[in-house]
């Protein structure tokens, strides 16, 4: 199998899988276990929707890391999750933004509490998150294009690796079940707000 160039970013790569598309492997393995979900036929109208989507969740998880680590509450491995994931919801924000161009969503105001200064609260918010993450991807991969899907399908892998470390870290099987939820946009919108993260 030949390696990638070094000089190529994941970002990169990422965006150069939404245009050309390409055989789903995994991708493709999570479609077959999911339910149908699919609101319309896959377009590129709709990929920019189901983008958006993920980029409102992006900034809600990027937002409430960056505010965790300044906060400075946080010690051990979860202040080491918290910079890790944080790091990492920054680049798939970044790659979703370069993705969507002019048609991205502008960031939503939010407001996090204690959830960012007490670490009780922090796992409680990043287990909300993560989990909605998750299940976000995996509700809306049947509406994406191949391309755009082949890109999702390695975003959700990281997210579901998220997810399984703060479980891990407060003691909480990683994966309680053989297959993971999906929500449908509606649910995923609702999930969010339930947070209490959104002020829009």
């Amino acid at each position: 199998m030949p390696t990638l160039d070094s000089r190529h970013s994941r970002s990169d790569l990422l965006q150069r899988a939404i245009v050309a598309g390409g055989a789903l492997t995994a991708g493709g393995l999570v479609v077959a276990g999911l339910p149908k979900l699919a609101s319309s036929a896959p377009s590129p109208a709709q990929d920019v929707r189901v983008l958006n989507l993920a980029l409102l969740l992006e900034y809600v998880e990027s937002a409430f890391y960056a505010e965790a680590r300044a906060k400075g509450a946080l010690r051990g491995e979860l202040r080491v999750f918290a910079e890790v994931v944080g790091g990492h919801e920054q680049q798939h924000l970044a790659f979703l933004k370069k993705t969507l161009g002019s048609k991205a969503r502008t960031k939503p105001k939010m407001q996090f509490g204690k959830a960012t200064s007490d670490p009780d609260a922090f796992v409680e918010g990043a287990l909300a998150l993560e989990d909605t993450g998750v299940a976000a991807y995996n509700g809306q991969a049947t509406n994406l294009t191949a391309g755009a899907l082949a890109a999702a399908a390695r975003i959700v892998s990281v997210e579901a690796r998220h997810a399984a470390w703060i479980r891990s870290i407060v003691g909480k099987t990683p994966a309680a079940d053989a297959t993971d939820p999906s929500l449908t946009e509606a649910q995923v919108l609702t999930a969010l707000r339930k947070t209490g993260f959104l002020r829009s």
